[in-house]
């Protein structure tokens, strides 16, 4: 299992940071956070629209426990760099090319320190998820299987400020 992510102040917001190194090149990872159905893979809604700077996305739950919302491009720079909005969040994925792959950050800027272990946990999963699927894995499950087991590991990270916000309905892990 890969580490924790961490929680750092960003001006009056919170920022969740994780790096994974990857054994892929910079443009087969770009594909696999751009491709709407590579995106099916790992991300936790379905994302719709063109990554175009200011073009609108669409974000839509497959398994329907919520209403669509939608966000911006915020930058769109092939192979290396990727932002938008993902309802009140702001997420940047960056690529960087290293010896034998790419390692990829990704940022989840967060408007309430309440929320960083359930979201941590979230994206440490899907994070799994997407290096399962570019090394080739087909047989993935849907995210929030294991967010039941990283959630508590979450919380001991980053504390009880950081653990008062739960899933939102429909949410809870079975």
């Amino acid at each position: 299992m890969n580490d924790l992510g961490t929680l750092e102040p960003a001006g009056d917001r919170w920022r969740l940071r994780f790096s994974r190194d990857l054994a892929h090149p910079p443009e087969l990872v770009w594909r696999a956070v751009t491709d709407p159905e590579q995106l099916a893979a790992w991300f936790p809604h379905r994302i719709s629209g063109d990554w175009t700077v200011g073009a609108t996305l669409t974000f839509t739950d497959p398994l329907d426990r919520a209403p669509a919302f939608h966000g911006t491009v915020l930058a769109c720079e092939p192979p290396e760099l990727l932002e938008f909005e993902w309802g009140t969040d702001v997420l940047r994925l960056e690529l960087t090319p290293r010896p034998g792959g790419t390692t990829l950050v990704l940022l989840d800027t967060l408007d309430e320190r309440g929320k960083a272990a359930r979201d941590g946990a979230g994206w440490h999963e899907c994070l799994d998820l997407l290096a399962l699927r570019l090394d080739g894995v087909t047989e993935l499950w849907l995210p929030g299987r294991e967010w039941a087991e990283l959630h508590p590991r979450y919380v001991a990270a980053l504390g009880p400020e950081a653990s008062v916000i739960g899933p939102p309905p429909g949410y809870e892990p079975s």
